[in-house]
């Protein structure tokens, strides 16, 4: 087999006009071939270093900005274009707000073929401190004698060098530097690759990946830095099934929706949404859209622990979610019985393939909530379509999905498009989530 040839990297730099954004908030440009620039905002001027070629666009920096874009702002953040963990934090707010927008957009019309009949006003929250669910990646460096906590590199090799964090739950942000000191401290120094954070409203935990058993003397200083900050230590020797509590023996962690008088459980490991602010945002606009009565049966997918299940419950007359992780489905009952809700019922079922007949499925619904991963939800609107439904509220992760999912709506089961809009709830990232209402004549 013949070796593949690399392609060569032009020596000079190269000035272009930035077109665009992409979806991970780099700038847009044109040079023979689409050019992806780090650094870069719509309709600056800059100069350009080309770093990597491939068969249908290039990659490059921005090494000097000529004519700058006039939202174009002083990063917060120091290590802000090093650490992966933002993108875009050196554009304002509201211009994050409009790009977003505009993805929403193209994508609507270029993959569906579709246009809403109004689009709604962004939805928007805090806009620092506002991740509760977090992966830091730790990294003993022998020449340096320390250890770095913190995202990953914009590239993705190395560990950012990371004292402080802007968009971390600011309970976590705030012992990054003791967590390096801790982790140096111990044995298992480099032995330790990860900590996954889980912050509930009143109590954070970091789950530790342990590649080896550790020590006892590990161990204590482990459980002396829990007592001392009052955030929970769990260690994961294995696999998510090893997950267990180091100190303290239980780890209560969970979040509320005082609009609805609920309270909701959920494990370190489990999914849930991000931003505790937007999360709530969210579910009250999407629960406006559903418009539950206390005469509907409510259908739920993608459901999660209960995120929307649970306050349409509070609404409708009765609610089925459906989940793929059986643990997350458990979760879900444990919540609806927690919190006294008797209309609420859950099942395991892998949306991504041929549901068959699930007897879930064969009940007719009023209206239907879809909350899919980035994948979307293309295997299951066959069925949302045959169950009665005349109402779908779809919230989006990835517009791209969304987009072909509301052509298929549209195009081939009679819904109408009647509104969609951004939600922010990642702000200084290219990631945009959505919402959007679909309706079906009688």
């Amino acid at each position: 087999m013949s070796r593949r040839r690399r392609r060569k990297l032009p020596r000079e730099p190269v000035e272009v006009l930035v077109e665009d954004l992409s979806h991970d908030g780099r700038g847009v440009a044109t040079v023979e071939k689409k050019l992806f620039l780090h650094g870069a905002l719509p309709g600056e001027r800059v100069v350009a270093r080309i770093t990597d070629r491939k068969r249908s666009y290039d990659e490059g920096e921005t090494l000097e900005v000529l004519e700058p874009a006039p939202g174009r702002i002083e990063p917060r953040c120091p290590q802000f274009g090093q650490c992966g963990g933002c993108s875009l934090q050196h554009l304002a707010p509201e211009e994050q707000i409009k790009a977003k927008h505009r993805t929403l957009v193209q994508n609507l019309t270029r993959i569906g073929k579709v246009e809403p009949d109004e689009f709604w006003e962004p939805l928007t929250g805090e806009l620092w401190g506002y991740r509760r669910k977090a992966r830091l990646s730790v990294r003993y460096v022998h020449k340096k004698e320390r250890v770095l906590v913190g995202f990953r590199e914009r590239y993705g090799r190395f560990v950012a060098d990371m004292q402080e964090c802007h968009v971390l739950d600011a309970r976590i942000a705030s012992q990054l530097p003791g967590l390096s000191t801790l982790i140096h401290s111990l044995e298992a120094r480099r032995t330790i690759p990860q900590i996954e954070v889980a912050c509930g409203d009143d109590t954070c935990a970091l789950v530790f990946r342990n590649l080896e058993t550790l020590v006892d003397s590990d161990l204590e200083k482990l459980r002396a830095y829990a007592r001392e900050s009052g955030i929970a230590i769990l260690l994961q020797p294995g696999g998510p099934a090893t997950v267990h509590n180091l100190e303290p023996a239980e780890v209560q962690l969970s979040f509320a929706f005082p609009d609805y008088g609920l309270e909701l459980e959920f494990g370190p490991s489990d999914f849930i949404q991000v931003n505790a602010d937007m999360n709530r945002k969210m579910v009250r606009r999407a629960i406006e859209l559903l418009q539950p009565g206390p005469g509907d049966r409510i259908l739920d997918l993608f459901c999660g622990l209960g995120n929307f299940t649970l306050p349409v419950a509070t609404c409708a007359a009765e609610v089925v979610g459906v989940e793929g992780d059986q643990e997350l489905v458990n979760k879900g009952r444990a919540n609806a019985e927690r919190n006294g809700l008797e209309n609420a019922f859950f099942h395991a079922a892998d949306l991504n393939e041929e549901p068959g007949a699930a007897p879930w499925l064969s009940q007719p619904y009023d209206k239907v909530l879809v909350d899919p991963p980035r994948s979307g939800a293309e295997f299951i609107l066959p069925h949302v379509a045959a169950s009665g439904a005349r109402r779908l509220v779809y919230v989006s992760c990835h517009p791209a999905s969304l987009a072909r999912d509301a052509g298929i709506l549209v195009h081939e089961h009679g819904f109408r498009l009647k509104g969609a809009g951004v939600m922010d709830m990642f702000p200084h990232t290219g990631h945009v989530e959505s919402i959007a209402l679909f309706e079906r004549e009688a």
